[in-house]
């Protein structure tokens, strides 16, 4: 008897809060030191203060990628009023086979603090038509992930990998995922 296998992203609701239902087509790979972030793991505040290396896969340096990192959380995953917050990072332009550090920084990052229960913090990776102008938004706060898609006609997702944090001495919130 075989068993399903089941979309990490779905299971921690990552599809369906911040993206809809999308099919992976390019590697994305994030990590905070030597950790690498997987869907569901658990990183402290302390181990994600400094920003992380991201590495974008894809065909050739032609292409090009639009990177956010957001919150869905906030300010607390029982009320997330602030739904979503664009927490840490927006890049744009970033040449496929190469790092986030190749594109165009449009947001810096602002390393994540949660104050109540588990947050997830949700890297998507975006492939742009081509080269473009993606403006600063005027708030991180309630930034959502879909719209901005369709404003720059970015589409669906082509990588997303998210994370959990919470307070270093914090617990309860939302029950945690396993990877």
């Amino acid at each position: 008897m075989s068993r399903e296998i089941r979309d990490p992203l779905a299971v921690g609701r990552v599809i369906g809060d911040v993206l809809d239902p999308f099919t992976r087509s390019v590697t994305l790979r994030v990590t905070y030191g030597s950790r690498e972030v997987a869907n569901g793991r658990e990183f402290k505040p302390s181990q994600v203060v400094n920003q992380p290396r991201v590495q974008v896969g894809g065909s050739d340096l032609r292409t090009l990628y639009t990177l956010a990192m957001v919150d869905p959380d906030a300010p607390s995953p029982s009320e997330p009023n602030l739904r979503e917050y664009l927490h840490c990072r927006l890049v744009t332009d970033i040449p496929g086979t190469t790092e986030a550090m190749f594109g165009q920084e449009v947001m810096s990052y602002q390393s994540p603090r949660p104050t109540m229960g588990i947050h997830r913090f949700v890297y998507v990776l975006f492939q742009q038509p081509g080269r473009q102008t993606i403006y600063t938004p005027g708030w991180r706060q309630n930034f959502n992930t879909r719209d901005f898609a369709e404003l720059y006609n970015l589409g669906l997702p082509v990588a997303a990998v998210y994370f959990n944090c919470q307070r270093e001495s914090g617990s309860g919130g939302r029950r945690m995922y396993p990877i």
